[in-house]
């Protein structure tokens, strides 16, 4: 499974982002930038067109949630768990501009939202802030995962079988082309290969009641 799959504590966004405070403050500033009422509230519905359940934020659980990573980024490049969102979204980026993968079910039409979000102007938060100019980039990109982390682990794997028949045919990876149905019967050889070769470690061409020398 590819590193941008995985989940860890060490670079989950702030937990308040999850649940309210216990006893919210009604910040509405990351630092000297006003989180705007109507922004927020049209920020929530994107949220929700990516998640129906996703729960709604308030300024004040998404100033607090900057306040953390600030306190805990001092002077430092953004935070990692905005980093690594961000390495989701360039990855949504290959996956959307790849003429040779067509998403299944609604999983383009959900990565494309995030990156028109990601690159737009629009943004709750600007991206010029320091240290979390791109919290809201991340919160949107983590509320959209549970709907493209399957779709993103097969592009990951189609690219690495475009790059080996590429590799086996001797021609250059952008001098190749193959789409989704090539890599599902690619899939099924490479299964079938490994599943021969599994058999051949574990059995033996020679019966095991059949000795090779026999006394007299």
């Amino acid at each position: 499974m590819n590193a941008i799959a995985l989940s860890h504590d060490f670079d989950a966004l702030p937990t308040v982002l999850d649940r309210p405070a216990p006893s919210p403050h009604r910040r509405h500033r990351i630092d000297q930038f006003d989180l705007v009422a109507e922004a927020v509230e049209r920020f929530n519905r994107l949220l929700n067109r990516l998640d129906a359940n996703a729960d709604p934020l308030d300024a004040d659980r998404i100033a607090t949630a900057a306040r953390e990573l600030c306190d805990a980024n001092t002077g430092q490049p953004p935070a990692p768990c905005i980093a690594r969102q961000m390495r989701r979204a360039t990855t949504l980026a290959c996956m959307t501009g790849d003429p040779d993968w067509k998403a299944a079910n609604d999983a383009g039409d959900v990565a494309r939202l995030v990156i028109d979000y990601v690159s737009g102007d629009g943004d709750l938060i600007p991206d010029g802030l320091p240290r979390v100019g791109r919290l809201d980039d991340a919160i949107v990109i983590r509320t959209a995962w549970p709907r493209l982390a399957d779709e993103v682990a097969d592009y990951l794997d189609f690219c690495r079988i475009r790059r080996i028949e590429a590799r086996l045919r001797g021609v250059r990876r952008l001098d190749f082309h193959m789409d989704r149905d090539a890599w599902r019967e690619a899939c099924r050889a490479e299964f079938a290969l490994e599943r021969h070769q599994r058999q051949v470690r574990e059995g033996s061409y020679v019966p095991a009641s059949a000795p090779l020398f026999r006394v007299h």
